[in-house]
């Protein structure tokens, strides 16, 4: 398990990807398209950590965020490689790392989301006497 956001292979990647993104324009413009490819590059890997540092819950829903992100670079890079307003080549590589990213994404929400439900399954409230129950009937230890 990850210690900090930056153990995970997933925000290493997003890392690498958005600088790839801002190292590929030939020319800057603070506007359009070139702009908005790399703000969706840097939403990834800043929702990824934002994410970390909060609940698993947030965690999840962060991580659904950076998916989207990622589905909009995608989008951006092939819109771009038509537009010539990045080589063919460069636009593939955008797309390609940003699909790779939201596979790595969906895998990692569906990791998080299957340790909410078997920590949810631990614990079950009884209605007779409104107290926390554990699956086996015992109320938890409690510190």
């Amino acid at each position: 398990m990850a210690q900090t956001y930056e153990d995970l292979e997933v925000w290493k990647r997003a890392c690498r990807i958005a600088v790839y993104v801002y190292q590929s324009f030939d020319r800057k413009q603070p506007w359009g398209l070139q702009d908005q490819m790399q703000r969706s590059a840097v939403s990834i890997a800043s929702n990824i950590a934002e994410g970390y540092e909060r609940t698993t819950k947030d965690f999840i829903r962060f991580l659904t965020i950076a998916k989207g992100s990622a589905a909009e670079l995608r989008t951006q890079a092939l819109i771009a490689g038509k537009v010539n307003e990045l080589k063919s080549e460069q636009a593939k590589h955008i797309a390609d790392e940003a699909k790779v990213l939201s596979k790595m994404l969906q895998s990692l929400i569906q990791y998080r989301s299957t340790q909410i439900r078997e920590s949810a399954e631990d614990y079950a409230f009884s209605p007779g006497d409104g107290s926390l129950r554990t699956s086996s009937g015992d109320k938890p230890e409690q510190s």
